[in-house]
């Protein structure tokens, strides 16, 4: 599968969300959503045709791939690219910096337990 850009995976989760659907509304959708020009927006669907990530049939446009299958792929580039395809380095890296940054899907529970020894008058 190609790689898609960031905008255009914007504009596969606006697809995702509500295809098949009428080129033309589609072009509306992402003028209201994302700003476009209605040009642009053929643009990417021309572009995504030719990737084979999506298919504009008479009109209508789908997609040829699902999002977890998108996130799948990106997912398994970035490991290969920047961790050799071991996700155990990955893993590493992500807990190392868990561990001197916080997670940030801790970063609220983390806030309650500094809230918490504060409230007990304990700063530690």
């Amino acid at each position: 599968m190609s790689k898609i850009s960031a905008s255009e995976y914007r504009f596969c989760l606006i697809l995702w969300e509500s295809e098949p659907i009428e080129a033309s509304k589609l072009t509306r959708i992402c003028e209201e959503k994302l700003g476009w020009k209605r040009t642009t927006t053929y643009t990417v669907i021309k572009r995504l045709c030719e990737s084979g990530i999506i298919v504009n049939h008479n009109g209508t446009v789908s997609s040829l791939i699902s999002r977890e299958e998108a996130e799948t792929s990106e997912i398994d580039e970035m490991l290969n690219e920047k961790f050799e395809g071991s996700v155990p380095r990955f893993l590493r890296v992500r807990r190392s910096r868990c561990y001197r940054r916080g997670c940030p899907r801790d970063a609220a529970s983390g806030r309650k337990d500094q809230e918490a020894r504060l409230a007990r008058g304990r700063s530690d």
